[in-house]
């Protein structure tokens, strides 16, 4: 019996797919197109494990559908620009460009072995100018359709890298990169007008059945609609424009209860005071100094100035509330102005407690008297000291105070969306330039479609700070397309989100001139399947949305395609326990697992340090606790690594890799294969009409793992498929006798088994088919079908009860009448002793189910 050779039957499999375009997706509208596609990766220069389980899962999917008979489209690609390239650019000296395309050949080689049924002819990196330069034909086209906008917005500048940082690239008040303390500064910046499409894209997550809920409600969240009033106060003592202050108030029921308003540092009121006041000035420049996310302000300290300025209660004249410049105040939600109800909102309780304002109690579960400490009252109750409100619930209150205020001619009734505009201006060499020039008679004018791509230039500077197009000496002087004169290049480049928001749609025409071919798009789209980390649950997936309506919109998208992902799964991560020893220092010291060996004793080094081992937790670089794929496909064969990663918890669950894990994984393929091995030669392939006991059984347990694993696969429920096929496995492993019509029955188990596991580990699925006769290969071959009448049992096991406790079993052909079952009740040994000469009054029959006995 030969052994099985994972590694080269892996490699020669992988060289016949190859040579036969296995996987190649071509148009054809005879045929049911399925679009199965994993979030790409960003070329990093390593896959791990937490790869290999995301594109195993697309890849059980993809090889199921084709052999379900659908036209599958799975595809493969590079987010290949951003900042750790520019990065890598800075610390070793070399070109962002040569350090990420050395870093996809790294990955695509380290992919490749794994076997996945990629369509490798339609590989793109975002870096390619073939990519972004229609990219930057949409951004022409979605300028057109008004759908881009420039204006001003407060950001987070680093003022020596002389570039906007995100906010995730602020930390402590610094520049993640230069260490400078960053700064809040207004600058005219390029947006795309997603906010213009709230309340569709958020309407539009009601029908996103095949969606996570917890993605559709972080999404729902993130929009964040909202009903309230938009009101004006009077101003005493403010500077000449600003006689009235106009807030936004998500809850008008609390009026009464407020003790002072407060505007955001960036408020026109706020820049207008600063001028003429030091302390306001300090403060102003302190919170220009802090981050710009929501995170951060509602982490930070209420904190604010008083402005000296008045606000008049528009129910009560004799009452003025003072106006403070407040840092939890945001400029881009509402108006950037607010009236505090310390009572009923915890940042406002914690504003005055600090500062000793009144905290007046208007909503109330248990009456008037009723009082807050340190935590304020949120929760359901009646309105209490609000004059003509009192009494109301807090609904009714609300819409009675929009109706005064609009009445009076001081306010209105709106609907505000917490989603903003989307920034994508970067001050960055390694994204995809911004396809507009500025000229000083023209102003802003769009590049000619027919002068794109505008490529990034390859002879940059990394050697000062700031963005190196501004430093090229060349590249931003140009002429202006519309009167011919000399203008400058817009030198920001764009968000790389943009990048990864049109990917999908790029796929179904990689190489055409255009964004999309419609004939194209129109077979191709949706994508069926997409598969992705819930860490990008929010911006990716929302930002897709986005450019799916804008594609639409300017005629590169067809109209079923307005939400571009019919079905989404998130999956979980790759864990792996983690490894120290102490330190010099007292501080532990992570180890690889390559460095530790596991036994009897414990844990420890070769040189028998002892070893302490921490939790299982997302691999990761810095925990060295990252399992190489290399040494996992060398050691084990990809199979088994697909096999474990698939088969060992629920795929939106995490799973932990352990060494124990992917040997058991590996014994058992070659357990399988024995299987195969042990078959004789010439066992024959015809199953006779009328085959025994044995062969029959064996037969209606090759069916039942057919309708079994087809339903693991179709509900996502991958391990319960692999629990499935290890059954079968054991069911063909028992059939060991040597009758023609067993072995004609192992033969058609064991091709049935080759066709099942194939989605999970075809290269073995391939070497087992061709063994056992198969025609073809079997990632061609059809899904085998269950025959109905092979899953209808002959005989089923009846639990008998008898006043409601369980007497006995008896064993009845199936389908057997209610008269027949009585009959075998009654005559039943321990049904007898549990009546003890007793007549039942009734005997209640549930078909192939149960009998219950009441006396």
């Amino acid at each position: 019996m030969s052994r099985y050779e994972a590694r080269a039957a892996e490699a020669k499999w992988q060289a016949v797919w190859d040579e036969a375009h296995a996987f190649r997706a071509e148009h054809d509208p005879t045929r049911p197109k399925y679009y199965v596609l994993e979030m790409f990766p960003y070329p990093s220069g390593r896959i791990h494990m937490g790869h290999v389980r995301n594109y195993t899962m697309g890849d059980v999917v993809a090889r199921h559908r084709r052999a379900l008979g659908y036209n599958v489209l799975h595809p493969m690609g590079w987010d290949a620009f951003g900042m750790p390239a520019e990065n890598a650019a800075i610390e070793r000296g070399v070109h962002p460009g040569a350090w990420t395309w050395a870093n996809i050949d790294q990955m695509r080689a380290q992919m490749k072995p794994f076997g996945f049924s990629i369509d490798w002819s339609r590989e793109f990196a975002t870096c390619d100018p073939e990519y972004y330069g229609q990219q930057q034909r949409l951004f022409l086209d979605m300028l057109d359709a008004g759908l881009v906008a420039r204006k001003a917005a407060v950001v987070n500048w680093d003022p020596v890298d002389m570039t906007v940082l995100a906010n995730e690239q602020v930390i402590d008040g610094r520049g993640w990169r230069s260490g400078a303390p960053v700064e809040r500064r207004e600058l005219v910046q390029w947006f795309f007008r997603i906010s213009d499409f709230s309340e569709e894209l958020l309407a539009a997550l009601d029908g996103l059945d095949a969606w996570p809920d917890k993605v559709r409600l972080m999404q729902k969240n993130w929009i964040g609609k909202s009903r309230g009033l938009q009101f004006r106060f009077d101003t005493r003592g403010a500077p000449a424009g600003f006689e009235r202050l106009e807030v936004f108030t998500t809850r008008p029921d609390t009026i009464f209860g407020a003790s002072f308003a407060a505007v955001s540092p960036d408020h026109p009121l706020a820049r207008a005071l600063e001028a003429e006041g030091p302390e306001i000035a300090a403060f102003v420049a302190e919170c220009r100094r802090a981050g710009t996310s929501e995170e951060a302000i509602e982490s930070a300290e209420k904190r604010g100035v008083d402005t000296g300025v008045r606000v008049v209660h528009p129910f009560d004249p004799s009452l003025e509330l003072p106006v403070y410049v407040a840092n939890f105040v945001l400029m881009d939600y509402g108006t950037g102005a607010i009236f505090g109800c310390p009572a009923h909102d915890q940042r406002d309780l914690d504003f005055a407690r600090k500062y000793g304002l009144p905290v007046p109690t208007v909503v109330s579960a248990t009456g008037p008297d009723f009082t807050v400490a340190d935590t304020a009252f949120t929760d359901p109750g009646r309105l209490v000291n609000s004059r003509f409100l009192d009494g109301m619930e807090v609904e009714p209150a609300k819409v009675e105070v929009i109706a005064r205020a609009e009445a009076g001619g001081w306010g209105e009734g709106v609907t505000r969306y917490r989603l903003r505009d989307w920034g994508v201006s970067r001050q960055r060499y390694w994204g995809c330039p911004i396809p507009v020039i500025h000229c000083p008679a023209c102003g802003v004018v769009p590049e000619r479609r027919e002068n794109l791509p505008v490529r990034l230039p390859e002879d940059v500077s990394f050697d000062g700070h700031g963005n190196p197009l501004e430093r090229h000496p060349t590249w931003a002087r140009t002429t202006c397309p519309a009167c011919g004169g000399p203008a400058r290049r817009e030198t920001d480049t764009m968000d790389t989100f943009v990048d990864s928001s049109w990917y999908f749609a790029r796929f179904t025409a990689p190489r055409a001139a255009e964004p999309t071919v419609m004939a194209e798009a129109e077979y191709w789209m949706n994508v069926d399947q997409y598969i992705g980390g819930v860490e990008h649950a929010i911006l990716h997936l929302l930002y897709s949305r986005f450019f799916a309506r804008a594609m639409m919109k300017t005629g590169h998208l067809p109209e079923k395609a307005i939400e571009p992902f019919d079905a989404l799964f998130t999956q979980g991560m790759v864990t792996h326990e983690t490894y120290t020893t102490p330190g010099p220092d007292g501080r532990p010291i992570w180890r690889e697992p390559s460095e530790v060996i596991r036994d009897e004793s414990g844990a420890r080094l070769a040189d028998g340090t002892p070893v302490e081992v921490g939790p299982s937790v997302k691999m990761s670089k810095s925990k060295k606790n990252v399992v190489d794929p290399d040494e996992i496909v060398a050691k084990y064969g990809a199979d088994a690594a697909r096999w474990f990663v698939m088969s060992d918890s629920p795929p939106e669950r995490d799973v932990e890799w352990t060494a124990a894990g992917a040997e058991a994984a590996a014994r058992h393929l070659a357990r399988v294969w024995r299987l195969v091995e042990t078959l004789p030669a010439d066992a024959p392939a015809a199953i006779p009409a009328a085959p025994g006991p044995e062969a029959t059984a064996l037969l209606r347990a090759a069916h039942g793992a057919i309708r079994d694993v087809s339903e693991g696969l179709e509900g996502f429920a991958f391990n319960r498929a692999i629990a499935k096929l290890y059954e079968f496995a054991n069911a063909i492993g028992r059939a060991t006798g040597d009758a023609p019509d067993l072995l004609a029955a192992r033969r058609f188990a064991l091709r049935t088994l080759a066709q099942l596991m194939a989605p999970m580990t075809p290269h073995l699925a391939e070497e087992m088919w061709a063994t056992l006769g198969g025609d073809g290969l079997v990632a061609r071959a059809p899904w085998p079908e269950a025959d109905p009448a092979m899953l209808v049992a002959d005989e089923v096991v009846l639990p008998v009860q008898v006043n409601g406790k369980r007497r006995a079993e008896i064993r009845a052909p199936a389908g057997l009448d209610a008269a027949a079952v009585e009959a075998l009740v009654l005559a039943d040994p321990a049904v007898l002793r549990a009546l003890a000469g007793a007549s039942p009054r009734k005997l209640i029959v549930v078909p192939d189910r149960i009998v219950n006995v009441v006396v």
